[in-house]
């Protein structure tokens, strides 16, 4: 007898932006947006801790081919950190490792919160889904098992106290790709002498996009159309404004869609090497190219083909 076929999902296209709720995992979050969308094709650009809430774009069916050009945008955070306990996580998730009293004063977290704005090398933490010899790290720590990270270039353009009662900081974090606020809670409280660790985490940033522009699973269950969901996704081109564009004319367009190297008189501007939008002058979004060292458009990834 043979297997049930399974059921294929609907051919979407586009980003959706989701307020991903706490305590659930990003990818959690997908399935069940996927699930709603009744999707054949998904996937999640920068991923949330199940404690942290907030802006986490979902990608259906050929947007999902723009989810790693998309990591590079920058974050900004609310963030709550409870001092004088610290955990072996940096965050409410794990385990107490040490609790010490708070003697700290709001000029001592004023010179404390300057030390950590700009760029500097900041080391992955060891829970967190960075793979090392094919391994995530946080099933190693799981395990009780520390190895060495890589310091990577990060950079805070902005943090700021927003309240303090003396055991609780409020700050907000407009950070680089590839920053871990977990890391900066537990340093902080270690610079104050007293441990700390995050207790609430909200993105309320992400590149463009911001906390208003989302919405949350309760809401795309309570529409009653696929039309009506639909018409929450934002097209991939509009996912990728923060790269130049370029419009090219329909014969030349041809060659690219083949996978063909152009040279055309749109390239003036253009920097080498930097991701470019490319369209026709018929206004059809063709996909992302670069501009090669000999002054070339190179097509890098395509959403038409012939």
């Amino acid at each position: 007898m043979s297997k049930p076929r399974r059921r294929k999902g609907l051919q979407i296209n586009g980003m959706l932006l989701l307020d991903k709720p706490t305590g659930m995992s990003s990818n959690h979050a997908l399935q069940k947006a996927k699930r709603i969308f009744q999707a054949n094709k998904a996937g999640h650009t920068g991923s949330l801790d199940p404690l942290a809430t907030g802006v986490l774009p979902l990608c259906f069916g050929e947007t999902t081919k723009i989810a790693s050009y998309f990591l590079n945008g920058d974050k900004e955070y609310s963030v709550s950190i409870l001092l004088g306990i610290s955990t072996d996580s940096g965050d409410s998730e794990g385990e107490v490792i040490e609790q010490k009293p708070i003697e700290v004063s709001r000029e001592q977290i004023d010179m404390v919160l300057q030390r950590f704005k700009g760029s500097y090398s900041q080391i992955p933490p060891m829970f967190s889904a960075i793979k090392q010899n094919g391994q995530p790290l946080y099933k190693l720590a799981r395990k009780g098992i520390e190895v060495e990270r890589k310091g990577r270039d990060v950079t805070v353009y902005r943090l700021t106290l927003d309240n303090w009662n003396n055991q609780i900081l409020d700050l907000t974090v407009s950070c680089s790709k590839g920053f871990y606020i977990r890391i900066l809670a537990t340093e902080i409280g270690e610079a104050l002498g007293c441990g700390g660790h995050v207790i609430r985490l909200r993105r309320t940033g992400l590149g463009q996009f911001q906390l208003s522009n989302t919405v949350t699973l309760e809401y795309l269950e309570s529409l009653a159309t696929a039309r009506e969901r639909e018409s929450l996704l934002i097209p991939s081109d509009q996912a990728l404004t923060h790269f130049p564009e370029v419009v090219l004319p329909e014969n030349l367009a041809a060659y690219l869609i083949r996978g063909q190297s152009i040279r055309s008189a749109a390239s003036k501007g253009l920097v080498e090497n930097e991701l470019i939008r490319m369209y026709s002058d018929g206004g059809l979004f063709l996909g992302l190219g670069t501009l090669s060292e000999e002054g070339k458009i190179v097509p890098k990834r395509m959403f038409v083909s012939q």
